[in-house]
């Protein structure tokens, strides 16, 4: 029997998935919670990394209650991308790491694509713009923000770096995650000396070397065997970025399939031979965690929407599904742009929600809901539209996250969309995915030539119980939304500038 733990460590929670080779399923899992640090200033998200490692530890445990510890042959950590932890001479968090979701960093974004020379300068040099949620601009705002911290930083890493770190005492970092710190050419997958200049020159001391994703960060340190009780030679693979281990876990190694994550935030992505580079910065241009590349559109609003009108209207979830589908496709015209927590894409990070079309027949729950819902959705699919048209190809969509449970939110995904879209048997795709790429790096060990695609195969399942396909004459319709829905975020983007200056 061989074993291998799956980790994903997430902004909420921790999971652990206890995966079997030998029969290709999931076979125990555990969970812990962890919390923000409340009482930031607007726009700071924050969290101690020694929660996680709590967390971790605990959603372990709870995974091997039952399992054959001695049958574990790797652990694979998936983490939630972009947040910065800094680590000093000794090793010690210096503060508390800012998160992917941290808005903070408007400022420090400008000052370093100015340095650059500007944003078409910055995405022909490492592929992405530099947006408020990447690492780098982290690192700037605390050297100009807390500069007796910044003295003391010596290791820069990313949360899933962090636990791989405190699993085996090594610091490393893979392609995957190391390409959306906006500090990486992701042609080249090397460090870009010029976004480091704009930085701070002392910081290439802080990074470590960028390894390949089908490597391994070495194995468990004894204290760990120790506590998990299992066997010293249990090997930590790279891990990656919770997109890319999502990514793996559903399935999406090859071309033609997007994944689109409707959690908290959302993804939309899609596996490429080849660096996808936008123009105009949109698609961020990352590799994945398998050796290929990841080209990826995130928004911040998706369930932190719906679960805003599910408690305001005090709602259940089948009641909330019921909303959606008792109101009209469009609901009677009216459209939500639903930026509640500001917004990624379109880069909006002081943006708010609107509504348009109230009137005395769509001012009920219903209606409201129901155009939230299409908000959303047609967020999402801006980026799948983009996608297509840097030439990525998506004949299906593979659903993950609480929103596609909701059968009637799936319909007008695939509606939206314009693509049949499924759901996964097995949800926690990140955990899975992380767990896949422990078992293809120690297959690697005795078979460099193993592919993932191998590993993967029958170890993804679809859940063809979900699937649904398009109606053509709601396809047309959305189509026509869809343009109005982009043309009305356009045009309210000066106005968010504006609207800022009055918030408290």
């Amino acid at each position: 029997m061989s074993l291998f733990i799956g980790i994903d460590s997430g902004t909420q929670s921790v999971k652990a998935v206890v995966y079997d080779a030998e029969t290709k399923r999931v076979i125990a899992d555990g969970r812990s919670p962890h919390h923000l640090i409340s009482g930031l200033p607007s726009g700071h998200m924050e969290q101690d990394p020694q929660q996680w490692v709590d967390a971790m530890d605990q959603a372990i445990h709870e995974a091997l209650a039952g399992v054959d510890r001695s049958a574990i042959r790797g652990i694979g950590v998936s983490g939630q991308q972009h947040g910065f932890v800094p680590l000093d001479k000794s090793d010690q968090i210096i503060r508390p790491a800012k998160l992917w979701c941290d808005t903070s960093t408007v400022e420090e974004c400008e000052i370093i694509t100015d340095n650059i020379g500007g944003e078409d300068s910055l995405i022909s040099m490492v592929g992405n713009r530099m947006l408020p949620g990447f690492t780098a601009p982290k690192i700037l705002w605390l050297k100009r923000h807390e500069p007796e911290n910044f003295d003391r930083l010596s290791k820069v890493m990313l949360p899933h770096d962090y636990l791989n770190f405190y699993l085996t005492g090594e610091w490393f970092m893979e392609f995957g995650d190391a390409s959306g710190t906006a500090l990486m050419d992701v042609r080249m997958r090397v460090w870009s000396d010029e976004v480091i200049g704009a930085i701070d020159d002392r910081i290439r001391d802080c990074l470590p070397g960028l390894s390949s994703s089908s490597e391994a960060c070495g194995q468990v340190r004894k204290e760990i065997s120790e506590k998990y009780g299992i066997p010293v030679s249990v090997v930590v693979s790279a891990g990656g970025g919770d997109n890319m281990m999502g990514a793996i876990g559903t399935g999406n190694v090859s071309q033609g399939i997007a994944t689109a994550s409707f959690g908290t935030s959302g993804t939309i992505y899609a596996f490429n031979d080849e660096p996808v580079i936008d123009p105009r910065g949109e698609i961020a241009a990352f590799c994945d965690s398998t050796g290929g590349f990841l080209p990826l559109m995130c928004t911040m609003n998706v369930t932190t929407v719906s679960e805003g009108f599910r408690k305001l209207f005090e709602k259940d979830h089948h009641e909330l599904a019921s909303a959606i589908e008792r109101a009209p496709i469009g609901a009677d015209g009216l459209v939500m742009l639903p930026y509640l927590e500001g917004e990624r894409t379109p880069s909006i990070p002081s943006g708010s929600g609107l509504m348009i079309g109230l009137n005395g027949k769509t001012l009920q729950s219903d209606y409201m809901i129901r155009a939230a819902v299409e908000g959303v959705t047609m967020g999402m699919n801006f980026g799948l539209n983009r996608l297509r048209e840097l030439g990525v190809t998506a004949d299906e969509v593979r659903l993950t996250g609480g929103g596609s449970r909701n059968e009637a939110w799936r319909q007008i995904i695939a509606d939206v969309f314009g693509t049949p879209a499924v759901c996964m048997r097995e949800d926690e795709g990140a955990a899975l995915g992380a767990a896949l790429q422990a078992a293809w790096c120690v297959s690697r060990q005795s078979d460099p030539q193993v592919s993932i695609s191998s590993i993967v195969e029958g170890a993804v399942e679809l859940d063809e119980s979900s699937r649904v396909e398009p109606e053509p004459s709601a396809v047309e319709f959305y189509q026509e939304l869809q343009a109005f829905h982009a043309s009305l975020s356009k045009s309210m983007e000066p106005h968010y500038e504006v609207h800022s200056r009055f918030k408290s």
